[in-house]
Formats: structure tokens, sequence, C-alpha cells
């Protein structure tokens, strides 16, 4: 299994929006490195679900529940999407600050390559991500 972020604005695309719908294709990337790990998912592999630029912290889980295909929403046959479903919210978010600050976190993907919408996420930092979410 792999593990991925993907990053939404809570005003357009909220995690509990996400929810609401019951997941839904992940559309609309058009960075040619972003599309390259859409076509790297794996049906089953889990997601980070991460608020950007307001909230700046992962809040849920998704998983792959199906691997890339056209994008609608594009013109350009090369842009694909992948569809996400739901797993669970995080007990308690993980801040971009608690990232940026974590020895096992710090050098992310998503610190490095801010810019980029999907990410990969090696397991260990998964495995943080988690552990840091369930902290009292």
């Amino acid at each position: 299994m792999n593990y991925w972020l993907v990053k939404s604005e809570p005003f357009k695309f909220s995690w509990d929006f996400f929810v609401s719908k019951g997941g839904d294709m992940w559309d609309g990337v058009r960075n040619y490195a972003a599309r390259l790990n859409l076509v790297a998912m794996k049906e089953g592999d889990l997601v980070l679900f991460y608020h950007s630029n307001e909230g700046l912290e992962v809040v849920g889980i998704a998983k792959v529940a199906k691997e890339h295909y056209p994008d609608p929403t594009a013109d350009d046959p090369r842009w694909v999407v992948v569809d996400l479903e739901p797993v669970e919210k995080l007990p308690k978010p993980v801040s971009l600050k608690t990232i940026k600050t974590d020895p096992i976190l710090q050098n992310m993907a998503m610190v490095k390559l801010s810019r980029l919408s999907v990410v990969p996420v090696k397991v260990e930092e998964f495995d943080r991500i988690i552990e840091l979410a369930n902290e009292i």
C-alpha cells in the first residue's frame, strides 16, 4: 500500500463536505507532477486530507476507491482524476506548524513541494501523523 496527501481549500471543498457526499472524484489537478501522483495511486491506498489556505492542517483519512481516469472537467485527456472516499476524521487535526517542527515530518513532500496539491507520503510519516492526531 502507498500513502498520499491531497490538499483542498476548505471554503471550496472541506472534509465535512467530502464526507457528506460520501466521497468524490479528485478533479481539477493541473500540475504535471501532481498528475503523475494521481496516476500512481492504486485502489485501497490511504490518503491524508489536508485543509490548505484556511486551517492548514491534516483533518482526515480517505482511501482511493477508483484509480485514475480522464478528468471530465478538462478539455485535455491527459489530465486525470481518482475517486476518493472518506475513511475517518482524525480525532485531532495535525497542523502545518506541528508538521514543520516534528523531526519525522519536517521533510515531508508537502513541506518541500508546497505548491503540489497531491504528494506521496512515506509510511513512517503517515504513521506519525496518525500518532499525533491521537495524542491527548
